[in-house]
């Protein structure tokens, strides 16, 4: 768990050495399904987290799939981008098929449905 604002840089700058990169992500929300505690919120993007790594809340980072538009249970893609939230323990990274570019305010358009309860900047590298 992040505890001083040295560890949440620490984790911010982690996140960002993603960018760029190839990364595969398991969906554990797929686009239509509906949040686990809140289930008026019903996800129109697939959301999961990338196996084998590890956020400060002790599970695996988190990862939007933007840029495919139908439910799936694993994808292979590559980060464009860092949700950062600023009063939050943990940055989400934006996953999209190779070669697809989104600009900021198309990410932050398909992300609104959970971002807008947060604090955010998108980073890129």
């Amino acid at each position: 768990m992040i505890e001083t604002q040295s560890d949440r840089a620490t984790h911010l700058a982690e996140l960002i050495r993603w960018i760029g990169r190839p990364a595969e992500v398991v969906i554990d929300r797929p686009m239509g399904s509906m949040h686990p505690k809140f289930p008026a919120t019903v996800y129109p993007v697939n959301y999961g987290h990338v196996p084998g790594t590890m956020a400060p809340d002790g599970s695996e980072i988190d990862a939007y799939l933007l840029g495919v538009d139908q439910p799936v249970e694993r994808f292979h893609g590559r980060c464009i981008a860092v949700i950062e939230r600023r009063a939050d323990i943990e940055g989400k990274i934006v996953i999209v098929p190779a070669g697809q570019e989104l600009t900021d305010d198309d990410i932050s358009a398909a992300t609104r449905f959970q971002e807008r309860f947060f604090d955010t900047l998108i980073r890129r590298a």
